[in-house]
């Protein structure tokens, strides 16, 4: 690609350095002298070219070496410049969206924090169904009907309440129906499982025994399909693709006008003043038929407490019965995470805390089995704690079985409040 930029700048010498020697010929001599004198001039000729290739060959070497000089200037620049240079992560601050300047500004991405599942069960049950002694074909007798037909029935090995048709509207049942029993901080679950297309209703009040006192008349969440709604407020569960028609288990809690309800792990209603006093519960299964029937299971009513770092202060103990476990086994239900989560974050922010992880179960089945349950569930919560990042070193574990009851067993809430799990300062 260099030989025509050669041979123009050779043509160009020639022209200036043969006339050159031409000059030397002398033209008026004989033929022997113009001969002789044609020989030197050739000769002269050939030292002059070859002066001439001599001196261009000198210039094209050093246009190169001054373009190899600059190319390695340049080089020795932009490495200069590259090691002078900071990372991005090196011009990051903690504040998103904002960096450092040096050579130039780095802009950093921002970062999402997002609490999705925060709920906490209450600690004291006052309204527990687990359908254990119902018979199949029979009303729940902890309930009562406002209209419609349910009844107890078993679905995949499960004992259920069945709302077939006629609209049905069912309440817990309690002594004194028409008083508010339901406390200033309380929180309500169940498990639902509904065609996604009809929505599902629950009322924050009891439909037969009391009187709505909303103004706006908004007293039910409505669960329809992957979204929850009370009023005008809304939302969706984030996978939409999540099918509709499986088990969806619900949360409820409610602390002195501020509401929020969960869809499985996800909160989807949170409003920060209700506009009426919630003072009791009933499910409502509008679109129920025998060709579209309703099922709901494991119906908890439970009383607020106290958070968890005063409970350990207070006490040097945090007794958790939202930790949750497959009937007979050691295997965490999903629900259990908002419990735990707090145990973590409070673990986290308290480095010196160290805790027993303590597992208790009711006195229903064999001693000896109760014992190894209660030990092995109490493992399950401390292997998770330390996956999710709290060092062993802090955790120990062990099962008491049904040996330390704090309510005498007489009841299904008395039961649900044995079933626990018990963090003991250490």
């Amino acid at each position: 690609m260099k030989y025509p930029i050669f041979f123009s700048a050779l043509f160009a010498l020639l022209m200036i350095l043969v006339p050159e020697a031409k000059s030397q010929v002398k033209v008026d001599v004989k033929d022997k002298v113009n001969r002789e004198a044609d020989h030197r001039a050739n000769r002269a000729t050939d030292r002059v070219v070859d002066a001439g290739f001599d001196k261009l060959e000198e210039g094209i070497k050093g246009v190169f070496k001054k373009k190899d000089k600059k190319t390695k200037d340049a080089a020795d620049d932009e490495v200069a410049d590259s090691e002078n240079q900071v990372k991005p992560s090196e011009t990051e601050t903690d504040e998103p969206g904002k960096t450092t300047d040096n050579k130039s500004t780095q802009k950093s991405s921002s970062s999402l924090s997002w609490s999705r599942y925060d709920f906490l069960p209450g600690d004291q049950v006052i309204f527990e169904d687990n359908l254990e002694k119902e018979e199949n074909g029979e009303f729940p007798s902890r309930w009562d009907l406002k209209r419609g037909n349910a009844e107890t029935a078993e679905l995949d090995g499960s004992k259920v309440i069945m709302l077939r048709d006629g609209s049905p509207q069912i309440v817990p049942y309690f002594k004194d129906p028409g008083e508010d029993h339901l406390p200033d901080v309380f929180t309500i679950e169940l498990d639902l499982l509904y065609k996604g297309e009809y929505p599902f209703e629950i009322y924050l009040y009891d439909m037969k025994n009391q009187e709505s006192t909303s103004p706006s008349g908004y007293t039910h969440i409505t669960v329809s399909g992957n979204g929850m709604s009370l009023g005008t407020a809304s939302s969706e569960y984030p996978d939409k693709a999540k099918d509709p028609d499986i088990w969806r288990h619900i949360s409820i809690a409610y602390t002195d006008g501020k509401l929020k309800a969960y869809l499985d792990d996800t909160r989807l209603v949170n409003i920060p003043r209700l506009d009426f006093n919630p003072s009791g519960l009933t499910l409502h299964a509008y679109h129920a038929s025998d060709e579209n029937h309703c099922y709901v299971k494991n119906v908890r009513i439970a009383k607020g407490g106290v958070k968890y770092y005063d409970r350990v202060m207070q006490d040097g103990k945090i007794i958790v019965n939202g930790i949750r476990f497959d009937v007979n086994k050691s295997t965490l239900k999903p629900e259990s995470m908002g419990a735990i989560n707090e145990i973590y974050t409070l673990m986290k922010d308290n480095p010196d805390l160290k805790f027993s992880v303590e597992g208790h179960t009711d006195s229903q089945g064999d001693d000896a089995f109760n014992q190894k349950l209660s030990e092995d569930r109490a493992k399950t919560v401390l292997n998770t704690l330390i996956k999710m990042g709290i060092s062993a070193d802090r955790l120990t574990s062990k099962g008491w079985g049904e040996s330390k009851p704090i309510s005498n067993n007489a009841s299904p809430e008395d039961m649900a409040n044995n079933r626990r799990v018990e963090f003991v300062k250490i």
